[in-house]
């Protein structure tokens, strides 16, 4: 007659169904892919914000494609499809400069579904609002250098800035740069950037309190 097999008095494992828990658990991120139509300062500038937030639910590949906005918007389209859906949110970082008429460029890119943070006349307004409520039109980026200069003891440099000057007061600028202008519509309006929805989108919070 076989023995019957004594209880051994051990527990089942509890990690079995804990581990089932966690594997079907996963933070998702926002991932964004930002196309800047020059060189240097913009992605610059986006680097130092992504590395200064630390933003856990978001995760940002930022190109430099210095090429005319209609050129940018199509790289932008390209390497977002040849990604095959790595990204959820595809940018572009444009300034009107000597590109007067881009109406065209921006029905594109609403078409392809990507988002364009420009700035009219350059992103030299995005960087001037952390620091004044700037409000007066100006043709090019030579006309900003007098009014940029003052808050750069050392001068202002494109191709050397350090985020620190601007890290405390991004939000501040987003507050003042929607106030220029309704969004999409950057195009028509001087001075104007979109760089506030971009910047949110990386930063992960809403602008308040103007000055």
């Amino acid at each position: 007659m076989a023995r019957a097999t004594k209880p051994s008095g051990r527990k089942r494992p509890s990690f079995d169904t804990s581990l089932g828990r966690q594997s079907g658990h996963r933070e998702s991120r926002q991932r964004l892919l930002v196309v800047c139509g020059a060189k240097v300062t913009e992605r610059d500038y986006l680097q130092g914000l992504k590395s200064s937030v630390r933003n856990p639910a978001v995760s940002v590949k930022i190109v430099e494609y210095p090429k005319s906005p209609s050129q940018v918007v199509e790289r932008a389209e390209l390497l977002r499809d040849q990604a095959a859906g790595e990204y959820d949110e595809t940018w572009c970082v444009l300034d009107v400069d000597e590109f007067p008429n881009l109406e065209h460029t921006m029905i594109q890119a609403r078409r392809k579904n990507i988002e364009v943070a420009l700035s009219n006349p350059c992103f030299e307004v995005w960087l001037l609002l952390h620091f004044v409520k700037y409000r007066r039109p100006a043709g090019s980026f030579k006309e900003l250098l007098s009014d940029l200069e003052k808050y750069f003891p050392a001068g202002y440099g494109k191709t050397d800035q350090k985020f620190g000057l601007y890290e405390p007061k991004w939000r501040l600028a987003a507050t003042r740069a929607k106030e220029l202008a309704e969004w999409g519509e950057e195009h028509k309006v001087n001075p104007s950037t979109g760089m506030w929805k971009l910047a949110l989108a990386i930063g992960g919070s809403e602008p308040s309190g103007g000055r």
